[in-house]
């Protein structure tokens, strides 16, 4: 095969996340969006070190196992992948998908490991407890559009306005807001989406999200700052006040200060519409908070620069396993809140079969995002301690533990790499649920060198789990079990919870040793400048010269060798010795042993 050529052939089985495996007449070629069964054409993209990756052009014949899809954008909605397959087949790909990840790292594990299967969501159609809208349009200057991103386009964008993984409210919600929108640029009102290569425009995301225990919903409005009324005046103003005369530069300031609030009235009446809108809808579940949040970053990202409450409160309350959660608009929660409490209750079930009856001491949640399971293992521990790096849900994290009664629970703000060094505690037992990319190599090391001999690992990338699963396999652990979780039915993705145990020995030998002759053979440990330098600056991001180490060394009345000729016959220039640095040296040299 060669990069342009066409081919055609039949998809043998979908490797994670969405990788289609075509065995046809010229060879075997990895496709996207392709189904188990298809017949397809696709068109080889790269060819490389005997590999072929392809786009897929048609599917020429379906698969027999296809059978129909209950949604109407299904194939141009880029949202879903298995909706054209009954659910159990769905759940046999991805077990396999997970089963094939985990057995290419364990097939070196010497002792017996156990799959558990799949365990599917309690709902498959309607599961979604967050959505984010993106405003734009199906084609090059079309009408305006509302929904998701258009399969394998970042530009075109199609309104879901009755997408299967949602529930009827957002559904409602979703076409009111675009019919609202539509109406306004029908009038005459020059509200427009922001394009994402021009870097113009109003309309941006529309984000919503529904407790599926409480009903209460919250919905936010993303906009930039650039509401269109009176923009052009503004504008023109200030490219020509640096050539007018100083009285005629007061009245562009004048000009300039009446078009900004002719803006804002203009865009506070709009956004009354708005709310009045969504409040004048029938819904199952029941508003509790209408926000405005204004972002103009250039990264097509949901974020906020400003937020203003146009209607209620910014926040929800959602339930979990008999546990109440606040969650803001921005707060990490889990997007299957049903699914989230069977993903969840099987790591208590790991966690409880370890522990039995007797409670844990202290327990690290790294990764802890708004506290869920750090709260859900507060009364079998002593203490819980949760590190997440968004401060936000950090903040939610507290509340929530408040809010529940759980007063054993501490959560740190920070970088789980940077923060775990200043933790005080020692925990018996770690529950790993880490982003998507997994986990840092260099925070992983760190979290195998405190040598507990439990470890659940919660992953919603499998990929990222079998690449971490080496190290730890490499460091002394073995898999005890795994079981994958569908958390998002109809999609790629899927979450695999892991328990690790650390290895113990199976026999021991009785060895007898003369301690004194020992010692007094030994001969010193040698340890290098460039070793305590790299350990200075892994450890505390600081950076010391040999003459800093050399003067320590001399501090605690040790030798330094040849160094010390070395350091007279050359001009150093010596560096100041903060206190932080100090402490620094003084920690590497008690941990290579140069001092006790």
């Amino acid at each position: 095969m060669k990069k342009g050529q066409i081919i055609e052939g039949i998809v043998q089985r979908v490797d994670f996340p969405n990788k289609g495996i075509v065995e046809s007449a010229e060879g075997i070629c990895m496709v996207k969006n392709a189904l188990p069964g298809q017949r397809v054409q696709c068109a080889i993209n790269k060819v490389r070190k005997g590999k072929a990756e392809g786009r897929l052009l048609q599917v020429l014949e379906p698969s027999r196992l296809e059978c129909g899809s209950p949604c109407p954008h299904f194939g141009s909605c880029g949202g879903c992948t298995y909706l054209s397959l009954p659910y159990e087949e769905q759940l046999r790909i991805k077990e396999a998908q997970v089963k094939k990840l985990l057995d290419s790292v364990l097939a070196g594990q010497a002792s017996n490991w156990k799959f558990e299967g799949i365990k599917a969501s309690p709902v498959c159609f309607g599961y979604r407890n967050k959505m984010e809208f993106s405003f734009g349009d199906e084609v090059k200057d079309g009408p305006l559009a509302l929904g998701m991103h258009k399969r394998g386009s970042f530009y075109d964008i199609v309104s879901v306005t009755d997408c299967q993984i949602i529930d009827e409210d957002y559904r409602r919600i979703l076409r009111c807001v675009k019919a609202y929108f539509a109406g306004l640029q029908e009038q005459g009102t020059a509200v427009s989406f922001y394009h994402r290569l021009r870097h113009v425009g109003y309309l941006r995301h529309l984000l919503v999200r529904k407790a599926a225990k409480t009903g209460e919903i919250l919905i936010a409005l993303v906009t930039t700052s650039q509401m269109p009324a009176g923009m052009e005046r503004r504008e023109a103003v200030t490219a020509v006040e640096g050539r007018l005369t100083v009285t005629d530069a007061k009245m562009a300031r004048k000009q300039t200060a009446a078009a900004e609030e002719e803006r804002q009235l203009a865009e506070a009446e709009l956004l009354n519409g708005f709310r009045k809108q969504l409040l004048s809808l029938e819904l199952a579940g029941k508003i509790v908070g209408i926000l405005h949040v204004q972002n103009d970053a250039v990264a097509d990202v949901v974020q906020s620069d400003e937020t203003t409450i146009l209607y209620g409160q910014d926040y929800f309350y959602e339930e979990l396993l008999g546990l109440r959660f606040k969650v803001s608009v921005f707060s990490f929660f889990q997007t299957n809140s049903l699914g989230a409490e069977v993903l969840y209750e099987t790591a208590r079930e790991y966690i409880a079969d370890l522990i039995g009856e007797k409670a844990a001491q202290t327990v690290f949640d790294l990764y802890s995002g708004t506290g869920t399971i750090a709260q859900l293992m507060a009364p079998v521990a002593k203490k819980v301690i949760g590190v997440e790096i968004v401060e936000e849900a950090v903040a939610a994290a507290r509340n929530n533990a408040a809010l529940n009664g759980l007063h054993n629970c501490e959560f740190i703000a920070g970088d789980v790499l940077k923060v775990i060094d200043g933790i005080e505690e020692k925990p018996d037992l770690i529950i790993l649920d880490p982003p998507r990319d997994g986990i840092h190599p260099k925070a992983l090391d760190k979290i195998i060198r405190y040598g507990v001999e439990h470890i659940l690992y919660i992953s919603c990338k499998p990929t990222s789990l079998a690449r971490d699963l080496e190290v730890f396999l490499a460091r002394g652990y073995k898999v005890e079990k795994a079981v994958a979780v569908d958390q998002f039915p109809w999609t790629a993705n899927v979450e695999t919870c892991v328990l690790l145990t650390h290895k113990k020995p199976t026999s021991y030998i009785e060895v007898t040793m003369d301690y004194d002759k020992i010692v007094s053979d030994q001969k010193p440990r040698h340890t290098t400048y460039k070793m305590i330098t790299e350990y200075v600056k892994e450890k505390y991001n600081l950076v010391v010269k040999s003459t800093t180490i050399a003067d320590m060394k001399r501090s605690f009345g040790l030798e330094v060798g040849d160094y010390n000729v070395k350091e007279e016959k050359t001009n150093y220039r010596k560096e100041k010795i903060t206190p932080e640095k100090r402490q620094a040296v003084e920690d590497a040299l008690r941990y290579f042993g140069v001092i006790e």
